[in-house]
């Protein structure tokens, strides 16, 4: 597939300073940021940050060789696991520090009934509620220009009749019913912060998830993408149910993100497991044979959604081996050593779907750029400027003297 919708091919005008035809001269066009994101969970940036330490410099350097989309934890209950105690002031100074690589930074999630705050179960429902919008306020109001992406309620069809133990959210759930409460969480967020990036996250892709969406925008949630875990500790869901989830969830017309992405680099989850946080294995190791696959799968399942012009974005959960529930689904090993899924989209991310090349323009100083979308420096001798070919790409473009 020729991958049209994710490239700009346009005529543009390039003069100097003073507004003059840069007429038959050699442009380098050098890409240095996708506007597409390709994300993976940041959560070992939050170590590295906060105490510099040389394994998690590591780790945050070949992470940044890839990804430009990364994942911070606001669970509640390790947030603020003291009422009015959040942790504002570590993740503020992570995502900055993300930020100042130019990587776009999603904080996940503002509302879900796991990881909660204990500390919550005191109150009545109508308490719950509003310290519940009270938290999204304080943190999309307190991060907006940091944090613009949030997924702001998780696992909602499960929420209501979830009963492994009482928590403060699926109780106000069970009252407002599953719609009701997702209105109220997305209304507050998308007044705190209007053009904030509002993501409906869930693993279940049954007809359920499609009925529950349809409600939502039925009674006017503002949802900005829907948000597809893809948790594939089991076994690679395959091209055929990839196309058929993007077939129906595409349905809305909504982009699509994929948010939580897991592949296995070793011996695949017993099929009976019905709740993959019931497999607790002490070890369990990567094999160079599961690595291999895992790194095929890998790359089949970005190739599909990455021709798909809804989809947006693609995180992968488990950036390092045995991050949650001690699997092998990173992309680097326990001892930090890059695994073949690593090179591997290295190549697809930084080659096959990068723009680095030369043209040439005419004598009113004009090339044709075929590019994929994103942010690029352009320069010429010395002079050059650091422009963004996404959407609406400009027709001039002025090249300044190097400082």
């Amino acid at each position: 597939m020729a991958l049209t919708h994710r490239k700009i091919n346009e005529r543009i005008r390039f003069t100097d300073e003073q507004g003059n035809p840069l007429a038959d001269r050699q442009l380098h066009v050098k890409q240095t940021n996708h506007s597409f994101l390709f994300g993976c969970g940041a959560f070992d940036f939050i170590p590295y940050v906060m105490d510099g330490s040389e394994e998690y410099r590591q780790i945050t350097d070949s992470w940044l060789e890839i990804f430009n989309y990364g994942t911070l934890p606001f669970y509640w209950g390790g947030y603020e696991p003291e009422e009015g105690k959040p942790n504002q002031e570590t993740l503020m100074k992570t995502a900055k520090y993300m930020q100042s690589y130019g990587v776009r930074v999603k904080g996940h999630p503002l509302c879900w009934h796991t990881a909660c705050a204990d500390w919550l179960m005191q109150y009545d429902n109508e308490t719950i509620l509003r310290k519940q919008l009270d938290r999204i306020d304080r943190e999309v109001t307190g991060f907006r220009g940091v944090i613009d992406m949030w997924d702001v309620i998780n696992e909602v069809v499960i929420m209501p009749i979830f009963d492994r133990y009482d928590n403060a959210i699926t109780r106000i759930c069970k009252e407002k019913g599953r719609v009701g409460l997702i209105r109220e969480v997305f209304e507050k967020a998308h007044a705190c912060n209007p053009d904030a990036v509002l993501l409906l996250n869930d693993f279940n892709t049954s007809i359920n998830y499609e009925i529950l969406i349809d409600g939502c925008l039925n009674a006017g949630v503002p949802i900005s993408a829907i948000g597809i875990q893809s948790h594939q500790h089991q076994g690679y869901w395959g091209k055929e149910k990839l196309e058929e989830v993007l077939r129906r969830f595409s349905s809305f017309g909504l982009p699509i993100h994929f948010t939580e992405n897991t592949l296995i680099s070793g011996e695949i989850m017993p099929e009976h497991i019905v709740d993959l946080n019931d497999w607790q294995v002490s070890d369990w190791p990567s094999t160079p044979e599961g690595e291999e696959r895992q790194a095929r799968e890998i790359e089949e399942m970005y190739r599909i959604l990455f021709e798909h012009p809804l989809v947006q974005a693609i995180t992968t959960w488990d950036y390092r081996d045995g991050a949650w529930l001690n699997a092998p689904s990173g992309y680097i090993r326990k001892d930090n050593s890059l695994k073949p899924s690593y090179h591997m989209l290295k190549k697809l991310v930084r080659e096959e779907w990068w723009t680095d090349t030369t043209v040439t323009t005419d004598a009113d100083g004009c090339a044709i750029i075929e590019a994929f979308k994103g942010d690029y420096r352009i320069s010429a001798d010395r002079l050059s400027a650091r422009v963004s070919l996404t959407g609406k790409v400009p027709d001039t473009v002025r090249l300044l003297h190097d400082s």
